[in-house]
């Protein structure tokens, strides 16, 4: 009777112990949700007033003293309120319509910072009493709007917070994920095929899945150093430049690529490898017609997942400086350029309170690509996982 109520006492207590895990894995669960609520929360509503964009209509005097001095082309009120971008284009604009010339034109000019973050209702904004007085005329007469930003995604970098945007950068993003994408993928995929199905299994081979392993857990930044000794200092490519950045990348994505088709190629039975060889086919013949295409969705699956994890990436690209002030966007891989990651750490760094909100806004656009990337990744997985 004893025993029985022993044993029933300990089955109680696994009972009790078991509930504890479960209430446990749930606290972690909606803890974990409930600070990426916070977290995108917090970044969104940051990020919603970088896509708007204060304009104000002003009265622009087309006089050829603008040529040299293009402060004269608006009256000195509203010259406080307008954007130096939009000044300094009208010469240009004089100069590719003469038509122009001696002419008053009402227009919408971009306005500038402390104009755009006085009527978004921020602290901090810097804009004097009497001009927030105007500005509050102007905005009842509906001379002043907030208008759709799109010169965020237009624009290059730029010194003045109203016209700063992402398109330099995202160009640079997109040449340094090709490069990546060129030189790992394939590189990284035949290394795997080799080591897994061609290699024979001895302390050479061992000790090179070993590094590789290894290479896989260093800290991103020692790939920038090595980028920067190598293809730099060694190879002399230019400094900056998306081809330096790409094949920097590279070196950090080989690891990744590897083992996830290494995997991939471990997971296909070797029942499927050996009816190809009892109907007299190859190594190289089993491995391309048969091995290849079932582990395919797996390999793709990891290069995608690898090439999201190199866009994020800034430390290694600061080693080799794409850090760069970039205005215009790049036109070829040699050009100097940054990309999206680098353009948003380069605005937080700023004391305006608009390139916080640009900040944001990058790292929106950001999480935005990598969330596709992984959601395509895991897409093709899904669709293309073959059972047997």
């Amino acid at each position: 009777m004893n025993s029985i109520t022993t044993q029933q006492k300990r089955l109680r207590s696994r009972h009790r112990s078991d509930r504890r895990f479960k209430y446990y894995g749930m606290i972690a669960i909606a803890f974990a949700l409930a600070f990426l609520t916070f977290f995108f929360v917090d970044i969104i509503s940051k990020a919603l007033p970088a896509f708007q964009q204060a304009y104000v209509q002003v009265s622009v005097n087309y006089s050829p003293s603008i040529v040299k001095n293009y402060n004269t082309a608006i009256d000195k009120n509203d010259r406080k309120l307008v954007s130096k971008t939009f000044l300094r284009t009208l010469p240009r604009k004089l100069k590719a319509h003469p038509e122009l010339l001696n002419t008053t034109q009402i227009e919408w000019a971009l306005a500038n910072h402390r104009v755009d973050q006085y009527l978004k209702g921020h602290d901090g904004h810097g804009l004097k009493r009497k001009d927030q007085k105007y500005v509050d005329e102007l905005f009842k007469e509906k001379k002043i709007e907030l208008n759709f930003n799109k010169g965020f995604f237009t624009n290059g970098d730029s010194k003045l917070a109203e016209s700063a945007g992402i398109l330099a950068a995202a160009i640079g993003s997109i040449f340094l994920l090709l490069i990546t994408m060129a030189v790992a993928v394939p590189i990284g995929v035949m290394t795997a095929i080799y080591l897994e199905e061609f290699a024979p299994d001895n302390r050479f081979t061992q000790a090179i899945e070993v590094n590789i392993n290894n290479l896989a857990a260093i800290p991103s930044i020692l790939y920038g150093l090595l980028g920067l000794a190598i293809f730099i200092n060694v190879m002399g490519v230019p400094r900056s430049s998306a081809l330096a950045g790409g094949l920097t990348l590279s070196l950090m994505t080989l690891p990744i690529i590897i083992i996830a088709t290494r995997a991939a190629l471990r997971s296909i039975p070797d029942n499927i490898r050996d009816a190809a060889y009892a109907l007299g086919a190859s190594n190289l013949q089993t491995v391309w017609h048969h091995v290849l295409p079932l582990a395919f969705p797996g390999i793709l699956t990891g290069s995608i997942i690898g090439l999201a994890q190199a866009m994020g990436e800034t430390a290694p690209l600061l080693i080799v400086g794409m850090m760069a002030y970039i205005p215009e966007a790049p036109t070829g891989i040699l050009d100097a350029t940054t990309v999206l990651p680098a353009q948003i750490y380069t605005w937080s760094s700023e004391s305006m309170r608009a390139f916080e909100e640009r900040t944001a806004a990058g790292i929106v656009v950001l999480l935005t690509v990598l969330l596709l990337l992984n959601a395509f990744a895991v897409w093709l997985r899904n669709r293309s996982q073959k059972t047997w």
